[in-house]
């Protein structure tokens, strides 16, 4: 009989990609959100506020093998108030979740945990984050693992970099490329553009994501990502030409932040594992 996995934020940006991929594979999906009609329909679609109403899904823990929790607000506007204001309503979810029995929880969480870092990060490498985005995730992960270890449940914490894909939908860079080219600009300006980062396809990351909840031998902190860092010049260039777009980027129009690393990139080992052993099945 297939898993049935709890997907919460289903109808995000990350979260509708990820019930398709995981339906794809077989899987059965409770996807939850406080609007539906955005995901795909093949699975149970539940319209709930996880805060208010966390026992709409905690009185089905029986039927659920595993959340891959996903929701979360201003994703994008890391210093929005709203990220420290939700993290109680976060953790009281996913307490009430392993209190009621679930044995496997999987969170999204980010390479903004880490703050300013220079090369490879893994599993191991320490936390100091400089946004409330990053403050926020890094105390929800840290609670989420003493939780889940008291309660002898399986623990995944799945660190996402920079996303891109679906375009008009992530507010990045790319996002700001399409609609300057829409508007009928002739130049995009840009930083230098030396600054090298772990890009991933929004479709990739999702794959990943329902690979990592739909097993256990891996488990803790694990890196969605590519594991190679890549100049947002290559990234830009790559990303005008491969749509056909007209306009030019002007790099260095704009200085670097002072707070970019030059080069930050994830250690894609346990995902490896997981995609190897997935290919083996």
């Amino acid at each position: 009989m297939a898993k049935t996995i709890l997907v919460t934020g289903a109808n995000g940006y990350i979260g509708q990609k990820v019930v398709e991929q995981l339906l794809n594979l077989g899987l059965n999906v409770l996807a939850v959100d406080l609007v539906v009609e955005g995901i795909d329909p093949r699975a149970e679609r539940l319209q709930v506020n996880l805060f208010e109403n966390p026992e709409q899904i905690t009185k089905r823990v029986d039927q659920i093998d595993a959340c891959m929790h996903l929701a979360w607000r201003n994703g994008f506007n890391h210093f929005a108030n709203s990220h420290i204001d939700d993290l109680p309503g976060h953790f009281r979810f996913i307490s009430s979740l392993l209190e009621a029995g679930l044995k496997h929880i999987a969170v999204q969480g980010t390479m903004h945990e880490i703050g300013y870092w220079e090369g490879k990060i893994d599993e191991n490498t320490p936390t100091n984050p400089i946004s409330y985005y990053g403050i926020a995730k890094n105390a929800l992960r840290q609670a989420t693992a003493l939780l889940a270890k008291k309660k002898e449940a399986t623990y995944q914490w799945l660190r996402a970099y920079y996303i891109l894909g679906d375009d008009k939908r992530n507010h990045s860079i790319f996002t700001k490329i399409l609609e300057a080219e829409e508007r009928g600009d002739t130049t995009f300006p840009v930083t230098t553009g030396k600054n090298a980062y772990d890009f991933i396809e929004v479709d990739e990351l999702a794959y990943q994501i329902a690979l990592v909840v739909t097993q256990t031998d891996v488990a803790g902190i694990i890196n969605t990502c590519s594991g190679k860092a890549t100049t947002l010049r290559e990234k830009v260039e790559e990303f005008i030409a491969s749509r056909g777009l007209n306009i030019k980027p002007q790099f260095g129009a704009f200085p670097d932040r002072p707070y970019d690393s030059p080069i930050v990139y994830g250690d894609n080992t346990k995902i490896q594992k997981i995609i190897a052993a997935a290919g083996q099945n």
